[in-house]
This record gives structure tokens, C-alpha cells and sequence, in this order.
């Protein structure tokens, strides 16, 4: 049996609006765990800076046969993953939070490592490695918010499904190019 909807009281929807007007977007109705959902959010967002400066570097440095068209697609994660960087810090001061771009501390704080590579192939399996990390990071995420903070259980899940599509194009340019490739 489905419960019938309740009304909304418009009255005490209007006067809560106005109460600590100062936090901005986190209203009486947030539920979650303000600085547990920021720890997230920051820990992804040293995880996304990481992966840009990975795939900058692979797309300098790739070289080879096959190089062209392998650069120009980390230098296209690459925009993707600065694009998710920036999402991460947006929800991070909406949420009242600052967002960590600290350098001294960042690949401590990435779930991902920051691997040169050597070879075509190994920047590669690298770029790979990272994005599975980042998937299953994000999957974490998804599951510790919850339905406590939509908005930002949405951005994760958007930001994983782009992670998605790197790891699925990696997997393919990896059996297009040969193992001793540089």
C-alpha cells in the first residue's frame, strides 16, 4: 500500500529558507555527513588532479608509430578529468568546505599513483590502472553518500561514468598497439 503524499507546509518551508542563510545551499534538510561528504570530495579531487597531470605528461611524451592518435587522446582525458577537478571544488564550497589543491600533500591524498611510463604501452596500462582505481573509488563514493546528498551522489555518478569510458578506450587502444611500442 502506497502512503498517501503529505502537503508541504509552504509557511515553515519559507521560514526555514530564511534561517542560517549564510550556509547557502546546505539547508535544515541536508542530512548527511557535512565533513565526511568533503573528505570525499577532496580525496577525489587530489585523485582527478593527479590523473591530470599523468595524462599530460603521457600526452609530451608519447612517442612512436602510434603515438599521434594514443596523445591525443590522453590530452582529451586530460581536459576531462581537469573538468571533474573543478566540479569536485565547485560542490566542495557549496558545500562550505575549501577544496584542497595543496601540491605538497597531493599524491598522498589521490587514490591513483602518478606513473610516467616508459613505453606507449605502459603510459597505457598506467592510464588504465588509474581509471579502474578511480571507478571503484567513485562506486565507494556513490555507496558511503547515499541517498543522504543527492546532488552530490549525482556528480559522482556522472563523473564515473566518464571513468568508465577512459578505461573502456584504453582497453582498446591497448590491443591496438603493439607490447614493445614506445
Amino acid at each position: 500500500m502506497n502512503e498517501p503524499v503529505k502537503p508541504l507546509d509552504i509557511k515553515a518551508l519559507r521560514n526555514s529558507a530564511r534561517q542560517r542563510i549564510e550556509e547557502g545551499a546546505v539547508t535544515a534538510g541536508y542530512s548527511a555527513d557535512r565533513e565526511g561528504v568533503i573528505a570525499l570530495l577532496n580525496e577525489a579531487l587530489a585523485t582527478e588532479l593527479v590523473c591530470v597531470l599523468r595524462y599530460r605528461r603521457h600526452h609530451f611524451m608519447a612517442s612512436g608509430i602510434h603515438s599521434h592518435a594514443t596523445a591525443a587522446e590522453f590530452l582529451v582525458h586530460s581536459n576531462e578529468e581537469l573538468a571533474h577537478a573543478d566540479q569536485l571544488a565547485e560542490r566542495i564550497v557549496q558545500l562550505g568546505g575549501e577544496p584542497d589543491f595543496s601540491p605538497d600533500s597531493l599524491t598522498q591524498r589521490s587514490h591513483a599513483e602518478y606513473v610516467e611510463g616508459a613505453t606507449l604501452t605502459e603510459m597505457i596500462r598506467e592510464n588504465l590502472v588509474a581509471e579502474r582505481i578511480a571507478i571503484d573509488s567513485y562506486r565507494h563514493a556513490i555507496e558511503s553518500v547515499g541517498a543522504d546528498d543527492p546532488t552530490t551522489r549525482r556528480l559522482f555518478e556522472s563523473i564515473l561514468a566518464v571513468e568508465e569510458e577512459h578505461a573502456d578506450e584504453l582497453a582498446d587502444l591497448l590491443t591496438q598497439v603493439p607490447a614493445k611500442s614506445n
